[in-house]
């Protein structure tokens, strides 16, 4: 499927490297995580379910996207892991009422400034995290809404979808369902999944894991972000890993733009995952609780993904490298119309349709992951390193990837701090 609005490309192509990796495997330890959870007892372990499960707030987006023509998808017969890719569409929430309001200022209406199409592919061996920016020129599609009603089509803005469906439909269904037609509609890609995740929520899951070191390699201040870091290797609170993400303009922070901020939010993203890795998180039933009931008290899904297959899915990712992680910002330019605005290039069509196909976004061809054992978890199971390879006596130097405008994997580095804290 053809993407609409295409520019001519910019100078620079977005690329990533899947380079051999030298961290263990990501989620490698979730199933013991899961069985400790459980091993608390049948009783227990079904309250603590409940209570985790409870937490989650499930809408029914389905029956407002699914009524409708929409892309279909293949899986390679000649797979031998030929299972089912899966594509989750993660929003972050600019509500400002109640405990949001007190974080970021009360403000009516609902927004969202952040956007992610999440990729896993379907031998789990590979993920692919690509940001739209809210500024994007988009044909906003016509959506059905949870009163019933129908939006009409224009031209706008991508966010204005999602602020349409809350401002018409009146609740997070009708705007997470008016944002996947949108994304669904303009990359060809089809959307099996829903998450809208709110600011008190972000704050909840960072300090659930003891906070997020970070390389911030400039002094920043924001005002409106209430953000201020000194240069230097930082581990950020819940508050402060907010105002990172949310900051857009104030000294050190860039150039006031989205794409500088989205560059911001990706590196969070990769900084949390590596966080999460490094302190056992997943291997500890205590830290693996206080994550779970976190984000779970702070997330809005779809009804079709359920706790039991958000454990499924990091179970049978246990062995994915970080150098198959992959963040990206769909390739832009500036809008012909509006300076302030931006179009997506010739170079995104062919990125959506790599995810849609269930291929590496850059045309190149994953690590493959170790071998994942069928059995089923027990407690007893360790984690072990998957790595064989010897470090280099004369190591490479590193290039440095620019967040938000190149791509990169959880093995690249995005900043550069000359010393420790």
């Amino acid at each position: 499927m053809t993407v609409r609005h295409a520019a001519p490309e910019r100078a620079t192509t977005a690329r990533h490297s899947l380079r051999p990796s030298h961290t263990h495997g990501v989620l490698r330890g979730v199933a013991i995580g899961v069985v400790a959870l459980l091993a608390f007892g049948v009783g227990s372990g079904a309250a603590v379910y409940a209570r985790v499960n409870g937490n989650i707030d499930h809408v029914d987006i389905d029956s407002l996207v699914g009524d409708e023509a929409r892309p279909t998808k293949s899986a390679d017969p000649s797979d031998p892991n030929a299972g089912q890719d899966v594509n989750i569409l993660v929003l972050g929430s600019d509500q400002r009422d109640g405990e949001n309001g007190a974080i970021g200022g009360k403000v009516g209406g609902m927004r969202s400034d952040t956007a992610i199409v999440m990729h896993i592919s379907a031998d789990r061996s590979r993920v692919d995290m690509v940001s739209i920016p809210r500024d994007s020129l988009v044909d906003i599609p016509s959506c059905k809404l949870s009163n019933g009603k129908h939006t009409g089509s224009y031209r706008g803005m991508f966010n204005s979808a999602f602020a349409t469906g809350w401002d018409q439909g009146g609740d997070v269904a009708s705007a997470a369902g008016c944002t996947w037609k949108t994304v669904e509609h303009t990359t060809g890609v089809r959307i099996d999944h829903s998450v809208v995740v709110d600011f008190a929520g972000f704050e909840k899951m960072v300090n659930a894991i003891g906070g997020v070191p970070i390389c911030i390699p400039n002094d920043m201040h924001s005002k409106d972000a209430k953000l201020t870091l000194k240069a230097g290797y930082q581990t950020l609170n819940g508050k402060t890993a907010l105002g990172f993400a949310r900051a857009r303009k104030g000294e050190g922070v860039g150039d006031g733009s989205d794409i500088n901020r989205i560059g911001h939010q990706q590196q969070l993203i990769a900084a949390m995952i590596k966080a999460v890795l490094a302190k056992n998180v997943l291997t500890n039933a205590g830290q693996l609780l206080n994550l779970l009931g976190a984000a779970s008290a702070s997330v809005t899904t779809d009804k079709g993904l359920s706790l039991t297959d958000m454990v499924g899915l990091a179970y049978n990712m246990r062995d994915i490298r970080g150098g198959n992680i992959t963040f990206m910002t769909i390739p832009w330019a500036p809008a012909p119309s509006d300076p302030n605005r931006v179009v997506w290039t010739s170079e995104a069509a062919p990125i959506w349709q790599r995810m849609a196909e269930d291929k590496p976004i850059d045309g190149s061809k994953a690590e493959p992951s170790s071998t994942a054992t069928t059995k089923a978890p027990t407690a007893t199971d360790e984690p072990t390193s998957t790595s064989t390879s010897k470090p280099s006596s004369t190591p490479t130097p590193q290039q440095t990837r620019q967040a938000g405008k190149e791509s990169f994997t959880l093995d690249d580095k995005t900043a550069s701090c000359s010393k420790t804290k």
